[in-house]
């Protein structure tokens, strides 16, 4: 895919975040800088109504961080690594669509964390995920201590942080790390089928849940009810008010297609 680590496809309104990265999508810090320019380029699409994050291999996700750039860093040099690793992750979960992993196969490290940065994760049967830093002598950077418990609980992200085990696809589905499991052959389908949900919804209201459930680790309940006030207040001022609303009372079949 033209020599690149990271690319984007857009079709159907669905962007494809797509991990090319060949053998194991191993992300190095130019996979990483592209994954940022990607996220940037998905945000400003108007046109993108939901995105999918996967990889153009059916056997690896993504192995996670390059151990072999991370083995030679120094000084100035991990830190810059560690706050790319952050921002470029936070770029994945702070996208305003829905956004959904299409996860086959191996997904350890980084590639459980950019995992965990969506929304919605789709697995294959072939699945063996989890976070081993703590192998490496190292801890997780791009999410792995935050969002992992956040999704799972405490108890069990402890257990997968501490010793670095991982976890087929029925465990994972099991404590909640996925969503849903699936066949090698369907992952990505299925993720595009999760995605088209939201092709034709109300884009500011989908926009405004997004960010409004990812607010409740960083606001009081208080200020959080208040953030849904002023979004309630801009929706209801909105033109896809009328539409959703004119569908219920007309009473007629199917759901009704937004802007």
């Amino acid at each position: 895919m033209n020599g690149r680590s990271i690319e984007v496809i857009v079709d159907d309104r669905i962007a494809e975040i797509v991990l090319t990265r060949r053998p194991v999508n191993a992300l190095d810090t130019t996979a990483l800088q592209q994954l940022c320019e990607a996220c940037h380029q998905v945000s400003e699409d108007d046109q993108v109504a939901a995105v999918v994050v996967r990889s153009d291999s059916p056997e690896v996700f993504s192995a996670g961080a390059d151990i072999d750039e991370m083995r030679d860093l120094h000084g100035q040099e991990i830190n810059d690594f560690a706050h790319l690793l952050r921002d470029s992750f936070e770029a994945v979960a702070s996208l305003p669509q829905p956004v959904v992993a299409a996860v086959s196969g191996v997904a350890l490290g980084g590639g459980c964390e950019l995992a965990l940065a969506c929304d919605h994760r789709v697995a294959s049967h072939q699945l063996r995920i989890g976070q081993p830093e703590i192998r490496l002598g190292v801890v997780p950077a791009a999410g792995g201590t935050q969002r992992l418990p956040r999704l799972v609980g405490p108890s069990v992200a402890k257990d997968l942080l501490l010793t670095g085990r991982s976890l087929d696809a029925q465990q994972a589905l099991a404590v909640g790390l996925v969503d849903e499991v699936v066949e090698p052959q369907q992952v990505i389908s299925r993720a595009r089928q999760w995605a088209a949900q939201f092709t034709h919804g109300p884009k500011f209201a989908l926009q405004a849940i997004k960010q409004l459930v990812n607010l409740i680790d960083d606001v009081t309940l208080r200020e959080g009810l208040a953030a849904e006030t002023i979004a309630y207040i801009e929706a209801m001022l909105g033109p896809d008010r009328l539409i959703g609303m004119d569908h219920f009372l007309r009473k007629v079949g199917g759901d009704p297609v937004f802007g």
